[in-house]
């Protein structure tokens, strides 16, 4: 039996409440040669159990691992990525939704161009009421765009030569990349030469409400500060750039401390 094309790498953390939604919507994708491995990062909830179901059901489409204990989701995807055997690697989140033709577009445009290492597309953002917003994205990241425009790619949607995983030594384990982990990704990718562009359409939809905001507490917040400041060394970058960690320390710690009804407001008007 052949490999597939296509691995999708997914990190489940107490998400029994959105997994089914998540799952089903990789199983309708029009593009069929893919593989799921999901690794559950120490849930309380019934999440593995949920996987562990579909794992059974579709046994040629979802593989599923257990952490014995929470270990973040650098290494939780680490854990995915020596397991998959696809060209290419998507990502997928237990809380979201991948639209229909997700896949189907993302392969199109890596078989189509070589000289992309990295596809991704804005997001749909909903919540419990439903969607309410669309984000946007530059269609070909330069480096200098890196500090004006974040993200440079969405993380949940990209899929990328698995040869530009295994070049950058996969996700930082360094405890300060966490929550920034894409960021950090995408910084070590460009300093090994590879590059990426942005679909102009949605393919995914993102869970984000004022749960999703809990999650961004003032310290993980921080680490995006690290983040820039090491993506900047790793590119070479001349000392003049240092003002954008100065930048990226005011934005994220004015985000740490207002109210969450707050910055869900200012966040939904500003999509």
């Amino acid at each position: 039996m052949r490999d597939p094309k296509v691995s999708i790498i997914t990190g489940i953390y107490n998400c029994e409440s959105t997994l089914n939604e998540a799952l089903e919507s990789m199983l309708a994708q029009t593009y069929t040669d893919w593989e799921m491995i999901m690794c559950d990062d120490g849930s309380c909830d019934n999440t593995y159990e949920i996987a562990r179901k579909y794992a059974s059901d579709y046994p040629d489409k979802f593989v599923v691992i257990k952490n014995n204990q929470n270990i973040g989701l650098n290494k939780t995807l680490n854990k995915c990525l020596e397991l998959a055997k696809g060209e290419y690697i998507a990502r997928m989140d237990g809380d979201d939704i991948s639209l229909p033709d997700r896949l189907e577009k993302e392969v199109l445009f890596l078989d189509r161009h070589p000289e992309f290492a990295i596809v991704s597309s804005p997001m749909i953002y909903f919540d419990e009421a439903g969607d309410w917003g669309c984000g946007s994205a530059i269609e070909r990241p330069q480096i200098a765009d890196f500090f004006y425009h974040a993200p440079f790619f969405c993380h949940a949607p990209c899929m990328v030569r698995k040869e530009a995983y295994i070049k950058v030594g996969g996700y930082s384990t360094d405890p300060r990349t966490l929550r920034f982990e894409d960021c950090n990704l995408w910084y070590k990718m460009y300093a090994a030469g590879y590059r990426g562009y942005n679909i102009q359409e949605p393919l995914y939809k993102m869970r984000d409400d004022r749960n999703a905001f809990k999650r961004r507490s003032l310290k993980s917040r921080m680490n995006a500060v690290y983040v820039t400041y090491d993506g900047i060394k790793r590119l070479g970058l001349p000392k003049y750039y240092n003002v954008y960690i100065v930048k990226e320390f005011l934005n994220n710690f004015i985000k740490g401390i207002i109210p969450a009804s707050l910055y869900m407001y200012l966040h939904k008007r500003k999509k």
